[in-house]
């Protein structure tokens, strides 16, 4: 089996004000940029998997993808990734699979859908109150990770 990591960005969206991703005004001033992170673990031939991503997933005129696997956005102080809980309804995930064909080239084993959201800070600030306040303990798993590659929650 392989996987397939494959990040989406918008071409259009740029840097935003953090303080739209949480409750209370920031004290100081943080941006932040969106993406959405697909992990496809697959059977078969990896280009017919790349199609697929870049046929069902991204919009040509709108988006870009990285097919990577490291952070598509440089600069940021550090990113949270945030999905469906295993089990939870994610009624995109079933979509997605739906689409799928199996005369495609290759096989779908497992899809995970993560939405990554990169801070860009100074150091005082951390990734406590984002994650509070993005993230919903009660359908979320998620993953802080720095600009050093370093998983840190």
């Amino acid at each position: 089996m392989e996987i397939i990591s494959a990040e989406v960005i918008g071409k259009f969206e740029s840097e935003g004000d953090a303080n739209k991703l949480v409750y209370a005004p920031l004290e100081v001033p943080v941006k932040y940029r969106r993406t959405r992170l697909y992990l496809l673990e697959y059977e078969g031939n990896v280009e017919s998997a790349e199609h697929f991503v870049k046929r069902s997933l991204v919009d040509d005129y709108a988006d870009e993808v990285h097919f990577t696997g490291e952070p598509a956005i440089e600069g940021f102080s550090f990113y949270i990734d945030y999905g469906m809980k295993p089990g939870a309804l994610d009624l995109e995930k079933e979509a997605i699979l739906s689409s799928h064909r199996k005369a495609e080239g290759f096989e779908i084993v497992s899809l995970k859908l993560v939405q990554r959201i990169y801070i860009f800070s100074d150091p005082s600030i951390t990734s406590d109150r984002f994650v509070r306040d993005v993230c919903n303990p009660a359908i979320h798993v998620w993953s802080v990770t720095d600009s050093n590659g370093r998983k840190v929650a």
